[in-house]
C-alpha cells in the first residue's frame, strides 16, 4: 500500500510552472487571432485562392462502385439496341454506380391520449358472539377491554390513477441525390446517399438509404422516399450547438447507472 506524502515545494513549482505555461500558450494563440482580426477591420473578409483539389492535404481519392462492362450489340438493320428500355437513350439510374435524385418528404403527427383510474376498498370482520356457549369462557384468554363478538376486524383501500399524452408533429422536405450500390436479382435497386452541409461551425448530415423499384423512378430521375422500401432516413447534425444541447458523457454515464 502507497501513501501519499504532501507535495514538495519543487513538486509545486514544475506543476505551477506548467499550468502558467497552459495559460501563456492559450493567451498568445488567442493574442494571434484578435490582432488578425483586429488588421481587418473595416475589409471585406477575404475569398479563398483557387486552388488544386488534388494537392490540398489529405485528398483521398472517391472510390465508388461502378457497374460492370457491357458491350453493346445491335440487331441486323435494325435501330433498336439490345437491353434499352427506350427508343432514345434513358437517363434514368438502372446501373451500378448510376445517380437517383430522392426526394425526400416525412410528415409525422400523432396525438395520443391515455387516463387510467382504479380504486379498491376491502374489510373483514371476525367475532364470536355465539359459540356452543363457549363465547363466556374466550373472555377469560382475551385482554382486558376484548369481546368475544369483535375478536378481529381489517380494512385495506387502494387506489392508483395515471395519465399521459403525447403529442409529436415533425416535417422534413428536402432533396438528395443517392447512388445505386447494388442490383438485386429481382431487378431492384439499393441505394444509399449521404448529404453534408457546413455552417460556421456546425455540421448538418442527412443520410438515405433503402430499396428502390426501377419502375418508380420518375421521367427526371427522381423518386419519392414514400418509394423506398427499407427506408433508413438519418437527419441530424454535429458541432459546437450540438455538443451543447447533449449532456455531458459523465452526466450520461450516471443517469445510466444511478437507480434514483
Amino acid at each position: 500500500m502507497t501513501i501519499l506524502s504532501n507535495p514538495t515545494p519543487r513538486t509545486k513549482l514544475r506543476t505551477g510552472a506548467r499550468l502558467a505555461g497552459l495559460l501563456l500558450l492559450g493567451v498568445s494563440l488567442s493574442a494571434c487571432g484578435a490582432a488578425d482580426r483586429l488588421a481587418n477591420v473595416g475589409a471585406a473578409p477575404a475569398l479563398s485562392p483557387i486552388e488544386d483539389p488534388t494537392a490540398t492535404k489529405g485528398y483521398k481519392p472517391v472510390q465508388m462502385p461502378m457497374p460492370a462492362m457491357e458491350h453493346a450489340s445491335f440487331a441486323p438493320n435494325s435501330l433498336w439496341r439490345t437491353g434499352s428500355r427506350a427508343f432514345f437513350k434513358d437517363q434514368r439510374a438502372r446501373l451500378v454506380g448510376d445517380l437517383v435524385t430522392v426526394k425526400v418528404k416525412v410528415t409525422d403527427k400523432a396525438q395520443l391520449n391515455n387516463t387510467t383510474k382504479r380504486s379498491r376498498k376491502n374489510g373483514e370482520d371476525v367475532g364470536a358472539d355465539n359459540a356452543f356457549g363457549f363465547e363466556n369462557k374466550l373472555d377469560k384468554f382475551l385482554p382486558d377491554g376484548a369481546s368475544a363478538g369483535s375478536l378481529l376486524k381489517l380494512d385495506s383501500a387502494a387506489s392508483s390513477e395515471g395519465a399521459g399524452s403525447v403529442n409529436r408533429s415533425e416535417t422534413l422536405a428536402t432533396n438528395v441525390a443517392a447512388v445505386v450500390t447494388q442490383t438485386l436479382p429481382n431487378g431492384n435497386l439499393v441505394i444509399e446517399g449521404k448529404q453534408e452541409i457546413r455552417v460556421n461551425f456546425e455540421v448538418r448530415e442527412l443520410i438515405v438509404a433503402g430499396v428502390i423499384r426501377p419502375e418508380d423512378i420518375e421521367s427526371d430521375n427522381t423518386i419519392e422516399s414514400t418509394k423506398i422500401a427499407q427506408a433508413r432516413i438519418a437527419y441530424g447534425g454535429r458541432g459546437q450547438i450540438t455538443d451543447v444541447q447533449q449532456p455531458r458523457y459523465g452526466q450520461q454515464v450516471m443517469d445510466i447507472l444511478l437507480p434514483f
